[in-house]
């Protein structure tokens, strides 16, 4: 009765996918589950959550599979298989391993984040390993959350990308103001879509306007490094605003030379990547709700004394 774990789920959605042809997520797992012969009784386990619990692992399974390259996500809830795919399930069509998307990336482990990675880092691509029997309860807690984290900060680039660019522009004063930025009688206002002197937005730290932020926000897809000329002319914009702090925020990522730059320049210029912004959105709670709440308990001592 137990239903098939998530890594029994790569080769049969791969299948599934090798028509080439876009799927929709439901679609991908339902027909990987029948690839799987899960019967009745299967499909009707239910986690805590209350979700089935071969959806759960199958879409965990095409989480991954995207982290790898071996599929990609042209839309919100759509899959399709790329060339890495195919060459993996070609491999291995009798079943996929973590060791063999290990593999994939030299053997490293894909779901961590490379050590001494900076704000070079192609955002999106991290997500944490399944379940370690190694951890303790409280560990796999943790290592659960950073998943479902990992997920959602990928799913949040997604989404912004598919938005105007003034939509972004607003959600990133929307998470400064989160964030504390603007004070009890602050406030923040985006500027005008043309004529906008490079300053997208403008946050004021106070009601009279004595100290302000100015903001830059780019949406570029992940490839799209923002380089130094682009910190320059935000720091030339600050200038013209006789400003002394900024923020440059983007979708994608910095080049080295680009935080070289603002990290020499005399005006204050914060740089936030897309990782950084995503991880961000998460813990200030932009964009995204409280799912579900867990409590851990401990012994209280006191009541034992």
């Amino acid at each position: 009765m137990s239903v098939p774990t998530w890594d029994q789920y790569m080769a049969p959605s791969l299948r599934v996918l090798s028509d080439g042809e876009v799927h929709r997520l439901r679609q991908v797992v339902e027909a990987a589950a029948d690839l799987l012969g899960l019967t009745v009784e299967q499909r009707q386990i239910v986690i805590p959550s209350g979700q089935e619990q071969y959806l759960n692992r199958g879409n965990w399974a095409l989480s991954y599979l995207a982290r790898v390259g071996a599929v990609d996500r042209p839309s919100r809830g759509q899959y399709r298989i790329t060339d890495v795919g195919r060459k993996l399930l070609a491999d291995h069509p009798d079943g996929i391993t973590e060791k063999q998307l290990r593999a994939l990336v030299g053997g490293r482990d894909p779901w961590r984040k490379k050590k001494g990675s900076s704000t070079t880092t192609k955002p999106g691509t991290r997500v944490a390993p399944p379940p370690d029997s190694t951890l303790d309860p409280e560990e796999q807690i943790a290592s659960g959350v950073e998943r479902i984290h990992d997920d959602i900060a990928a799913q949040l680039l997604t989404r912004i990308l598919g938005q105007e660019p003034f939509f972004f522009e607003q959600a990133v004063l929307d998470l400064l103001i989160a964030m504390g930025y603007g004070g009890a009688e602050g406030s923040a206002t985006r500027t005008q879509l043309s004529n906008d002197g490079g300053i997208d937005g403008i946050v004021d730290q106070d009601a009279l306007g004595l100290s302000r932020i100015y903001v830059q926000a780019k949406r570029y897809g992940p490839d799209n490094i923002v380089g130094r000329p682009a910190i320059q002319a935000f720091a030339g914009a600050l200038a013209g605003n006789q400003a002394n702090q900024g923020v440059f925020i983007t979708t994608s990522r910095f080049s080295n030379e680009a935080v070289a730059f603002a990290e020499q320049v005399p005006t204050r210029i914060v740089l936030i990547d897309g990782e950084r912004l995503t991880r961000l959105m998460i813990r200030y709670g932009v964009g995204v709700q409280v799912k579900r709440t867990v409590q851990i308990v401990q012994i209280d001592e006191d009541f034992f004394e």
